[in-house]
């Protein structure tokens, strides 16, 4: 007896670039750093806040008197990074500390690149070393160093830049986002995966309720019971509800306008979303007959993707009642 294949699992990122006007409060701290200055804002109680605030926390008022602090400063406190990860300040075990920069009442969140946990305490003077290139942003500070110590080599990637004319303030500020885990895929998903690697559909029946689940769950979520029978549905189906998409955004690899439709395969009882395009994106209405665009072969891989869109078939729309039930 063949011993039961393994589920599926792989590597899954999750980004975008988060984007951000920055405001007259903001925009003057980061426009600074551009300069290597740094400034805060005081506030109603006399603290001077770094980063600063736009809002008071006393009074809820805006402020806007804005104070220059030193570009050193003492550790508040700090925790010792051993493996830092994509995207953090540095790349080699470092400290992330509250600093409190001198001049400032409040601490503010940085690395510092000590070299190893011995040669960092709460209480130590540190000062910024700013970035080779400085553009606008919170990374204009490549990290501290202490300061009494050499000065390191800023050998980390500068930040994004958003686009602006030559010389002009900075307005907008760009943070790449990100979540790297892995994913591991149920058993039924798996299968399910496997297919499609094959071109194959394969879903799954409810052995209660008879409703085909694809891509299948392992359990149906009306009856609770294990969707144990597998069936392989065909390519083809309906459009049951659909959005067109007219506005652009970064990253998008389909120019507007185009369409997002929810996808009810032939004998299957849910639908899934997926692009539907071989036509104006006006013609698509619900109802409409679509069928499966594979892509070629040798691009196959345990994915949806194999299918890069649907298109409609010619075939005459189905009844607004054979499908109203799946909406």
């Amino acid at each position: 007896m063949s011993a039961p294949e393994l589920p599926l699992s792989a590597p899954l990122n999750v980004g975008f670039d988060y984007t951000r006007s920055v405001g007259p409060v903001l925009g003057r701290f980061v426009n600074a750093l551009r300069e290597r200055r740094v400034e805060g804002v005081r506030g109603s109680d006399g603290r001077v806040h770094v980063p600063p605030l736009e809002y008071d926390p006393v009074t809820a008022e805006a402020l806007s008197e804005f104070v220059p602090v030193a570009s050193e400063g003492v550790i508040v406190s700090w925790s010792w990074i051993a493996e830092p990860v994509d995207g953090q300040p540095l790349s080699r075990p470092f400290a992330w500390a509250l600093i409190r920069l001198d001049g400032a009442d409040t601490s503010i969140l940085h690395a510092v690149d000590a070299g190893s946990p011995s040669n960092v305490h709460t209480g130590q003077r540190v000062r910024i070393r700013w970035a080779d290139e400085t553009v606008g942003h919170i990374r204009d500070i490549a990290y501290f160093v202490p300061a009494d110590g050499p000065d390191t080599e800023a050998t980390e990637a500068p930040p994004p830049v958003a686009k602006r004319e030559e010389g002009a303030p900075v307005s907008v500020v760009i943070t790449p986002i990100h979540l790297r885990y892995a994913h591991s895929a149920s058993p039924e998903e798996s299968r399910y995966l496997r297919g499609l690697a094959e071109g194959k559909l394969i879903g799954q029946r409810c052995p209660s309720c008879e409703k085909v689940y694809i891509p299948p769950r392992g359990a149906c979520p009306t009856d609770g019971v294990p969707t144990t029978d597998e069936v392989e549905l065909s390519d083809t189906g309906i459009v049951t509800t659909f959005c067109i998409v007219n506005v652009p955004f970064l990253g998008q690899k389909i120019k507007p306008p185009y369409v997002a439709a929810y996808i009810l395969l032939d004998g299957a009882d849910i639908a899934f979303l997926h692009l539907v395009l071989g036509c104006d994106a006006a013609e698509v209405r619900m109802g409409m007959r679509v069928r499966a665009a594979w892509k070629p072969r040798d691009e196959w891989w345990t994915s949806l993707e194999n299918i890069g869109h649907f298109e409609p078939t010619g075939e005459p729309d189905a009844p607004y009642e054979s499908f109203a039930h799946h909406l």
